[in-house]
């Protein structure tokens, strides 16, 4: 659909152009930069957070070794994990009668809720 009643907006492109290269020069610097002085080379490479004193330089070794400390991570620490070895442990008879509590719940509450707006 188009505009009915208006006028029509100017074309972009009537007016005269320009072409490549005829824009006006930036200005040149009056003034020189600051020199800056050049900074200091750290003759050690410095420690990683929580690293070892005795680390190689290797990436290999270090990915190697942290996969080791997360595998040996004892397990079952979180809240979460715990509710997960909890409903691994479950039979499926439980994990129905579950789900059939959490229906019996969620009726409950939709009943409450129409009975609150009188439907």
């Amino acid at each position: 659909m188009g505009n009915l009643c208006g006028k029509q907006s100017k074309d972009p492109f009537a007016g005269p152009g320009r072409t490549l290269g005829s824009a006006q020069p930036p200005p040149q610097r009056t003034t020189a930069p600051v020199p800056t002085q050049p900074k200091q080379q750290r003759e050690n490479r410095g420690r990683t957070v929580g690293g070892t004193e005795s680390s190689s330089d290797d990436p290999r070794a270090a990915a190697a070794r942290a996969a080791e400390v997360r595998a040996k991570k004892s397990p079952g620490t979180g809240q979460l994990e715990r509710k997960l070895d909890e409903q691994k442990k479950m039979t499926m008879a439980q994990v129905r009668e579950q789900v059939a509590r959490e229906n019996q719940l969620a009726r409950d509450a939709d009943a409450a809720a129409e009975a609150r707006t009188y439907n």
